[in-house]
């Protein structure tokens, strides 16, 4: 009986921890999200919400105009853009204390995000442009865009557009404008490739997979997409695999090389080229 109780309280400890951690994480989770709003740079076309306490007159909704300035009550125009959420409050509660309140209480939050955006282009469910909010990151633009597509290539393309205003495919930008980041690191790899922070202008690109062609006696012969590290013997599954009547031995694969088309004898488990041409020809008997 003893040790059924000691088991009891060592299972409500290792809960109550449990619990004490998952709160930790969410508290951290939080804190840090109010911190990335609090460092978001104010610019023309945002929509601030703007508190004072126990004034509501003064509080309500404020747009920042195309030259960067805003109209506040008691103190007019101001500039915003080019600041920070928590030095335009402070700006604006010093203004407010010269001569009106006594030490008032200001709160400046983001009512819509219109000055700083970023283009998601390519082989992604919802292609378009997104408001660029706080330290946004390349995995959570690539799922505000629904997530790749089953075409999509291996790998993302982060071209830097360095404030730009219109979407920049990679031909136009230097090789210093061009992040290559892999799906898999996106999906499971380092935190460095999935914390990538975006900046305002950066156009997202993710490039439709290369295809092979498959013709012969599998059950579904055209074009399949492939990524980099596919092989002939993974190409015929997605083809449907090989009929009864197709030889295997005979297996052909045409490619390009050097301009040229050459036919080449392959194992299943090599790897296979964009453009390639699998042939699986019929059976004699």
């Amino acid at each position: 009986m003893n040790a059924m109780i000691a088991s009891r309280i060592r299972f409500a400890h290792t809960t109550v921890t449990a619990a004490l951690v998952f709160v930790g994480l969410i508290g951290a989770m939080g804190a840090r999200a109010a911190a990335q709003v609090s460092n978001y740079m104010i610019g023309a076309q945002d929509v601030l919400t703007i508190s004072v306490f126990d004034e509501p007159s003064l509080s309500g909704k404020y747009a920042v105009e195309l030259d960067g300035s805003l109209a506040f009550p008691l103190v007019g125009r101001m500039k915003a853009a080019g600041l920070s959420l928590r030095d335009f409050e402070s700006d604006l509660r010093t203004r407010l204390a010269a001569g009106y309140f006594r030490n008032p209480q200001v709160n400046v939050a983001i009512e819509q995000y219109r000055s700083q955006r970023v283009f998601v282009v390519g082989a992604v469910k919802v292609p378009g442009t997104y408001a660029l909010t706080g330290d946004m990151s390349l995995i959570e633009v690539l799922a505000k865009a629904g997530s790749t597509t089953d075409g999509a290539g291996d790998e993302v393309m982060l071209i830097r557009g360095h404030g730009r205003a219109a979407a920049t495919l990679p031909e136009s930008g230097t090789a210093d404008d061009i992040v290559r980041v892999s799906l898999k690191e996106l999906q499971g790899g380092p935190a460095a490739a999935r914390n990538l922070a975006l900046n305002d202008g950066d156009t997202v690109y993710v490039p439709r997979a290369q295809v092979v062609y498959v013709f012969g006696q599998v059950k579904n012969p055209g074009s399949y997409p492939v990524q980099s590290d596919t092989t002939i013997l993974q190409v015929l599954s997605l083809a449907g695999g090989v009929l009864p009547t197709g030889a295997m031995n005979r297996l052909q694969v045409i490619r390009v090389v050097d301009g040229a088309k050459k036919e080449l004898k392959v194992k299943l488990t090599e790897g296979v080229n964009p453009g390639d041409t699998i042939i699986v020809p019929e059976r004699f008997f």
